[in-house]
């Protein structure tokens, strides 16, 4: 009976750590960061400073402001990203300056803090971000009627306020990283109806992907949410466009170690120390799959 009733109590403490709103936690370096709901206030820790300082400085377009102002206030935004990220410190407070000047409803505001560590890789405790292919952060979703219209990637285009005008006022708008885009809507299919288009997508993919970096992130996000068939064919399709970066190998041999299909994780590792053989962790994990052999 007392087992039964702390293990009550434990659940109970988790279940209110997922719903307290600005909970600040601490990141493995020992670093304060918020995660889960936030709102405005939860920026008032010292540790993040960051906020008020890039708030206070960045100056907004007036006449844009204006032709956003009545354009804005109906629709819905959700914002998630990492306290512990450069891009975030950056564009988040900038983003919260430009709703507010245009008089932007905050109950039609939801912002969301992630996860850095490796288990929980861009994710909220409450997973409100799945479903959602958050693979950078920041990411700000606009929702008109419960339907995504459109989002910003990390950086705006031009500026925050343009690229929003742009958005509400039904221009094209194409956020960063369309190649993830692409494939994460293709995939929501399945993975055959993907692989059938291989060939074409071999040909356009290298124009439009910013290098390796791009899948590299969106494979990482599949593998720390268990996706592991997505993640696998998006590691490999990056060997493929391109196949003379180690970077793309050592991930996908990374995938495999971690499902322990070591045979293949050699494979892998191997190609990646051809063309780069000084690299010291990938050395490392050739080493300890020879020691589980």
């Amino acid at each position: 009976m007392k087992k039964n009733m702390t293990i009550l109590l434990l659940l109970v403490s988790f279940i209110g750590i997922d719903a307290q709103l600005n909970f600040i936690t601490k990141d493995e370096k020992g670093n304060e960061m918020l995660l889960g709901k936030v709102d405005k206030e939860g920026f008032n820790s010292s540790a993040f400073d960051w906020f008020a300082k890039n708030h206070q400085k960045y100056l907004t377009n007036d006449k844009v402001i204006t032709e956003l102002k009545s354009k804005l206030k109906d629709y819905n935004i959700k914002v998630f990203f990492g306290s512990w990220c450069g891009d975030s410190k950056r564009n988040l407070p900038i983003f919260y300056k430009v709703l507010e000047e245009a008089g932007f409803p905050k109950e039609n505001l939801e912002v969301f803090a992630v996860d850095r560590k490796k288990e929980a890789y861009k994710q909220s405790p409450n997973r409100e971000e799945k479903g959602l292919n958050i693979h950078r952060v920041p990411t700000f979703i606009v929702y008109k009627e419960g339907k995504e219209v459109n989002r910003i990637v990390e950086d705006p285009k031009e500026t925050f306020e343009r690229d929003l005008l742009n958005i509400v006022t039904k221009e094209k708008y194409y956020p960063k990283y369309r190649a993830v885009e692409l494939i994460e809507n293709l995939l929501k299919n399945s993975k055959d109806s993907v692989q059938s288009m291989e060939k074409q997508l071999l040909h356009f993919l290298p124009e439009i992907t910013k290098g390796t970096r791009e899948l590299n992130t969106y494979g990482f996000v599949k593998l720390r949410n268990k996706e592991f068939d997505k993640a696998a064919y998006i590691f490999e399709l990056n060997t493929k466009i391109y196949p003379n970066n180690y970077v793309t190998y050592s991930s996908l041999g990374t995938l495999y170690y971690e499902q322990k299909k070591y045979k293949e994780a050699l494979e892998q590792f191997y190609k990646a120390l051809s063309l780069y053989p000084e690299n010291k962790k990938i050395k490392e994990l050739i080493q300890e799959i020879h020691a589980k052999s």
